[in-house]
């Protein structure tokens, strides 16, 4: 557990050893880049940190946002007492003592104690739990941080709570405002060592680091020291595009990722996955990844295409593609580009229909079209008391209760009874579906 002299910077003499990254940590709002929707002049955060009424909240965002940042400037800011945890490393214990200081801090100080904790996903029901009373009753001010999604790993009571704080990866732009920030500052950053950039390889870094601020300022610091070394000591030195290479090799080519070429290539995969070759498709998928492509982008277009063009073809294609999406975001590169070749190889060797994607198409341009009458009244909810006194549920037909576990009646609203939407296509699983609809429904398919 660390309190807030821990938290904060490093002394004088240690850091010249801190990482680049560590050193150009913003201070303060003015100097924080990026994030402006959350922290920029006038919004409802920064004027709670200015004013030191800081609430609960949850830091949610990817690595190099700024989650660890943010809750440094807050420490630095605030009267309050600041403590800091991390959920792998503490547990139920920490937490107890904390809140017994902070009780002291309270009663004897009138001053509240901030609680900080690193990873607050790693917690599990009941230490989280633990958090909930002195949340609720202002002992603890909480400010979590968590690269994943909190409604999902954090308990709906605590956030209830809190607020949610979402900060998004930093564009490229940002990032490279970063980079030059970090190459003219003679105090903290690289200014006293003479060095220059062209704003191809800032934005070259940008487009490697993913919206990691921490991972570009490293690739800068490295392609620094290349720079130096190349440079034998003499004059001012350039870290160009040759020295970016030096570091990471074959990711450093020609993809441009907000020109023609990343939509022709993004475009290029996404057929080829469609047109069923899996060589092409893992000649672009390998072409994006050298590149520098976002790894959640390429997984976002493969689970597309899974429910888009393969469909209920193949049933199993959208479930490998969102286990290939939730492996991806476990392992990180460069692992990932494994369970990724493994989805698109599968989906482009799969059989292809779109019939999914084209009903609900159809569907929706028919209720946003015209009117779509009531919902049947056999069909109504008639689970509360006087449900039948409406009409509500008397003359469904429970289908269990026939052979096959099916008999037919009307679920469409009378005015929109003679509607097609889904048309299931010969293909794969498909077609098996469309031979049970046929049995249902003879007239209608």
């Amino acid at each position: 557990m660390e309190n807030f002299d821990l938290f904060s910077s490093a002394d004088d003499d240690g850091a010249v050893f801190e990482p680049l990254a560590e050193r150009m940590r913003p201070r303060n709002a003015d100097e924080f880049v990026g994030q402006e929707d959350v922290l920029g002049p006038g919004t409802y955060l920064r004027r709670m940190i200015e004013a030191d009424k800081i609430p609960s909240m949850i830091l949610f965002g990817p690595p190099g946002t700024g989650k660890t940042t943010l809750a440094r400037m807050i420490a630095g800011t605030t009267e309050s007492e600041f403590k800091r945890i991390n959920a792998v490393s503490s547990g139920i214990a920490d937490i107890r003592r904390i809140v017994e200081e902070a009780k002291d801090v309270r009663r004897l100080y009138h001053r509240r104690t901030i609680i900080f904790i690193d990873e607050i996903h790693r917690f599990n029901k009941s230490q989280q739990d633990i958090l909930l009373p002195y949340v609720e009753d202002g002992r603890l001010i909480l400010i979590g941080a968590t690269t994943e999604n909190p409604f999902f790993e954090v308990n709906h009571a605590l956030l209830s709570r809190v607020r949610i704080v979402k900060l998004s990866p930093l564009d490229d732009n940002a990032i490279a405002r970063i980079l030059r920030h970090a190459l003219s500052d003679k105090e903290r950053g690289l200014g006293e060592k003479n060095l220059v950039m062209n704003d191809e390889t800032a934005l070259a870094i940008a487009g490697l680091s993913g919206g990691d601020a921490r991972i570009a300022l490293n690739l800068l610091e490295e392609a620094a020291e290349q720079a130096m070394i190349g440079d034998g000591g003499q004059g001012t030195r350039e870290i160009n595009l040759a020295a970016l290479k030096a570091i990471v090799g074959e990711r450093v080519q020609k993809y441009d990722k907000k020109g023609d070429n990343h939509y022709d290539i993004v475009s290029a995969f996404i057929k080829s996955m469609r047109g069923s070759d899996p060589d092409a498709a893992i000649h672009y998928l390998a072409r994006m990844i050298a590149g520098g492509e976002d790894l959640e982008f390429i997984a976002r277009r493969v689970a597309i295409c899974a429910a888009e063009d393969v469909g209920n073809a193949d049933p199993m294609a959208l479930v490998l593609a969102m286990a290939a999406v939730d492996a991806v975001r476990f392992v990180g590169w460069p692992e990932a580009r494994i369970p990724l070749a493994q989805a698109v190889t599968y989906i482009a060797s799969a059989p292809k229909s779109n019939a999914a994607y084209m009903s609900i198409d159809r569907a929706l341009s028919e209720v946003r079209g015209k009117a779509t009458g009531p919902v049947p009244m056999h069909l109504r909810d008639a689970h509360y008391k006087g449900a039948a006194k409406l009409g509500h549920g008397i003359e469904y037909i429970y289908p269990h209760d026939y052979p096959g576990h099916f008999t037919p009646q009307q679920y469409l609203p009378e005015i929109s009874k003679n509607s097609r939407y889904y048309e299931p296509s010969e293909n794969g699983r498909e077609k098996y579906l469309r031979d049970y609809l046929h049995y249902c429904w003879p007239k209608r398919w």
